[in-house]
């Protein structure tokens, strides 16, 4: 039967009553006018004779359908069955039902609701059985009277976090991509559009304006040092508890967690905000909405680390533990050299700070590549959950996808990274440019380095950092982010460089790969001629001062600092440097590999001015007995001037390093204890190095 979505309301209400209704009743049940339902009623009998019915009406008193029962019955469940199949897409209008009653607390009859979607209530009926579910998962629940309607029960908190999910889950991934370079002003452009209903009629537009002047009035840089997706979250959180407490609802108390948030050294800036905020609105905000501001700053991602923003020493030393334990139960075929990647500890202990405080307070973070990186990486991911396995355990908690999604990227830049480090070499000259996190740039550079191989020579950069000098040297850029009046060829790509993207690049290398090079100046000449003479300078120092020095079985770790550096620099404040830089880099993951029968002692130090290698073993040349040295029987000391050539005496180095662990040779040669007999080893490796070297420049 073909009815209007209305008429099949009116009908359905007729049914259901079953006896004499007025046409004002049924207009006031379904929002419209008294005509609206007479003029839909206008040509209706022709429909209800095929079921044996027909309208009457009686001036003064009503109308009512004519008909037996069992005729009745038979349209009705039509009616329903109608509703079901024919009313749009039933997703849509279910997800449009939550954002219905999250915009509105007050209870509604399920009339309403069907007015607005144009179904009959049978059919909203349905609907709230469906959305239920999804309002449980947050510990609220959909009451439904007789007489009194539909409305939301929960706490203030439990409903605050189900806005956030919804905004969450139905924001479009291209506005967080637009926040990139202009994020104050395009939150602000992406409101306005409300030509169509969506999760923007959440937010109060004007609340939300007041909200980022404040946010622009406090140029701290723990703020500024946020991903754009946290900051995008910790506005939207502000943006809900002002609109709520304008209306009088704030979060239930908790002292406890006040006082305990109160003693923290980043406390003040949620205060700043808070202080901010109360001038801006002329509003008190109560201490527990501070807390929870303070929380979602302490759990936000961050942009770049800040030393100086870690957790004191004993904390930061029982995290390290953790990570360890973490890369073991990520794949133990991969956790030696996945704990030598520096970058990659350096980075997780960023990252899981602020990831402990969402879980201990059960945040949600937002992560809108989640699917890409289960379907990009998801071997990754997989193995990624059983590292979330772990945090659950220590933590008491569920670890939602959301944050297995941000281990991946740390795990997978770390992965990629380790596969490619022998195989990149430098043919075209490529910039990557991006501003989404600490994760997901370095994914970005360690896949290109895996795909291109020795193809490509690329380097990460920050658009401020695009001058022409710069652009001078490189080929092309590869942006996820808009370059606007840069004057260079762009390749605009996903952050998670999808099968379409790499395309692209590969096409545009083949292009630059086949184009002649220019003319090589004189100055380029002796440019490339003074490279390759620094480069042989630092293999000369590291081959005539390799130092082999032999010490008791039982001398202690600091005692053996002390020993090496007498040998490897001159003066006592450079041995205190080494020393210290040492002890630094342990602290970040011990170096000692009983695996392997060594310990590798490696730092960047201003304690020395060119590279060094040299080992140390027992006089007997038996193990060391020191229980921090777990009974290996040698250690390896490398150290890296930290100077402007970092990049340059780290590639010599970690090609020694490499070497130690693919070449059995090279460490039964250093168990011998033999000074020059190593030395002669360590020189041809490092002719292998810079023949390959040559190669590149």
């Amino acid at each position: 039967m073909i009815l209007s979505p209305r008429l099949r309301q009116i009908l359905y209400i007729m049914l259901k009553e079953n006896q004499i209704i007025s046409v004002q009743k049924l207009a006031d049940e379904i929002k419209v006018s008294k005509r609206t339902v007479q003029r839909e009623l206008e040509d209706v009998d022709a429909s209800l004779r095929k079921y044996g019915l027909s309208l009457q009406s009686k001036t003064g008193i009503g109308i009512w359908l004519e008909g037996k029962s069992d005729n009745k019955e038979s349209l009705l469940s039509e009616l329903k069955e109608e509703d079901m199949i024919d009313s749009g897409d039933i997703e849509e209008r279910r997800k449009l039902l939550i954002l219905e009653i999250l915009k509105d607390l007050s209870p509604k009859k399920l009339y309403y609701y069907g007015n607005i979607f144009g179904v009959s209530e049978a059919t909203i009926s349905n609907d709230m059985e469906a959305i239920q579910t999804w309002f449980e998962q947050f510990n609220l629940k959909l009451i439904r009277k007789p007489g009194y309607g539909v409305a939301l029960e929960g706490s203030e908190k439990n409903y605050r976090i189900a806005l956030r999910k919804f905004i969450d889950e139905n924001m479009d991934n291209k506005i967080f991509r637009n926040l990139i370079d202009e994020r104050n002003r395009t939150v602000i452009d992406v409101i306005r559009n409300k030509e169509e209903e969506n999760i923007y009629n959440l937010l109060d537009e004007d609340i939300l304006k007041r909200v980022v002047i404040c946010f622009l009035s406090i140029r701290d840089k723990r703020i500024l040092r946020l991903t754009d997706i946290s900051y995008i979250g910790l506005l939207l959180h502000i943006t809900i508890a002002i609109s709520r407490i304008l209306q009088h609802e704030i979060i239930e108390p908790n002292e406890e967690l006040i006082e305990k948030l109160h003693k923290d050294d980043d406390y003040d800036l949620a205060l700043c905000l808070a202080t901010s905020l109360e001038e801006e609105f002329q509003i008190e905000i109560p201490d527990i909405e501070i807390a929870y501001i303070f929380l979602h700053i302490k759990g936000s991602k961050l942009q770049y680390i800040d030393e100086e923003g870690m957790e004191n020493q004993s904390e930061r030393e029982e995290l390290l533990s953790f990570i360890n334990s973490m890369i073991d139960a990520y794949d133990e075929s991969l956790s030696y050299e996945l704990k030598q990647d520096e970058e990659f500890i350096v980075g997780l202990l960023a990252h899981l700070q602020p990831t402990f405080v969402r879980l201990k307070n059960h945040m949600m973070i937002s992560n809108p590549l989640l699917k890409q990186i289960k379907e990009t990486y998801s071997d990754i991911f997989q193995k990624c959950l059983k590292a979330g396995k772990l945090i659950e355990t220590k933590l008491k908690c569920k670890v939602p996808e959301e944050e297995i999604g941000f281990l991946s990227m740390h795990f997978g830049a770390a992965v990629v990274r380790l596969e490619n480090q022998k195989e990149s070499k430098r043919k075209v000259n490529i910039g990557i440019v991006c501003a989404s996190g600490i994760g997901i740039s370095r994914l970005m550079l360690s896949k290109l380095n895996r795909f291109l191989k020795e193809r490509a020579d690329i380097v990460t950069y920050g658009k401020e950092d695009l001058n022409p000098l710069i652009l001078g040297k490189l080929d092309f850029l590869i942006s996820s982010i808009a370059l606007d009046n840069i004057e260079a060829d762009i390749v605009k790509v996903s952050p998670l460089l999808i099968d379409k993207d790499l395309e692209q690049i590969d096409a545009k290398v083949r292009k630059y790969a086949k184009t002649p090079k220019k003319n090589m100046a004189a100055t380029e000449f002796s440019r490339q001629l003074e490279q390759i003479n620094f480069t042989i300078s630092q293999i000369k120092h590291i081959i005539k001062e390799f130092e082999c020095i032999k010490v008791n079985n039982e001398i202690p770790f600091d005692e053996l600092l002390v020993a090496v550096t007498e040998r490897i620099a001159y003066y006592n404040d450079k041995r205190l440097m080494i020393q210290e830089d040492i002890k630094k880099r342990e602290k970040i993951a011990s170096q000692v590999i009983p695996e392997y029968d060594f310990a590798l002692l490696h730092s960047r130090t201003k304690g020395v001015v060119k590279p060094s290698f040299s080992v140390c073993l027992t006089k007997d040349l038996k193990e060391f007995t020191d229980p921090y040295l777990k009974s290996v029987h040698t250690v390896i000391i490398m150290l890296i001037p930290d100077d402007e050539h970092t990049k340059e005496n780290g590639a010599i180095l970690g090609f020694l390093s490499s070497r130690l662990i693919e070449d059995n040779e090279f460490l039964d040669v250093i168990f011998t204890g033999e000074k020059e007999k190593i030395r002669n080893f360590i020189s041809k490796e490092l002719k292998k190095y810079f023949n390959q070297y040559l190669e590149t420049v």
